[in-house]
């Protein structure tokens, strides 16, 4: 039977939140307060649950990066990922190797945007948040929805419908994680810390 293995990014694979990391490596920080701040109100609210987690993601995510070109956006996630893989669980990676020494599919199943998290992984598939680009640019919107919750098993079930024909193993460390957790035969809790 086929294996496969599914890693939450953020938290999991990482020590820190990584649309946070990567908002001020990319603008800096006077700019990520400036822009935090400007949203403080939102991100109470969805603290308490008043708020849609996906609306406040992706309204901080617009204000910081609507209307750049996607070419500067992937050279942006391209340096990030390449100055950052101290962010990264050496315990977590490990387990990546090891599900990939013994033939298994390895996912990163990630709320992040996949465009940063992909170039931590070089032959890794990564289903993220995807975002939308018309005429080369970013919209501020985001292509499909949160990668978060329920829609990790549904990117999953995207690409492998017949659930009897794989034993699947996740990986997660949140409440964003628990659906993903819940559909695995094997799963793993905050396992890397």
């Amino acid at each position: 039977m086929k294996k496969i293995y599914a890693f939450d990014f953020d938290g999991t694979l990482t020590t820190k939140d990584t649309l946070l990391e990567f908002i001020r490596f990319a603008k800096g920080t006077m700019a990520f307060a400036w822009g935090f701040a400007h949203y403080a109100h939102l991100l109470v609210l969805m603290k308490l649950g008043l708020y849609p987690n996906y609306k406040a993601k992706q309204k901080v995510f617009a204000y910081f990066f609507k209307d750049m070109s996607l070419k500067d956006f992937n050279a942006l996630c391209k340096a990030f990922a390449a100055s950052s893989k101290h962010l990264l669980r050496p315990a977590g990676i490990a387990a990546i190797q090891q599900a990939q020494n013994e033939g298994s599919e390895v996912l990163i199943v990630s709320a992040s945007i996949d465009n940063w998290v992909q170039p931590f992984f070089d032959d890794v598939k990564v289903l993220g948040t995807q975002i939308e680009v018309m005429d080369g640019k970013l919209t501020g919107r985001f292509l499909t929805r949160n990668c978060y919750g329920q829609e990790k098993v549904n990117r999953i079930l995207a690409l492998y419908s017949n659930r009897q024909d794989y034993h699947l193993t996740a990986f997660g460390d949140s409440k964003g994680d628990k659906e993903l957790l819940a559909f695995a035969d094997e799963s793993h809790f905050k396992p890397f810390r």
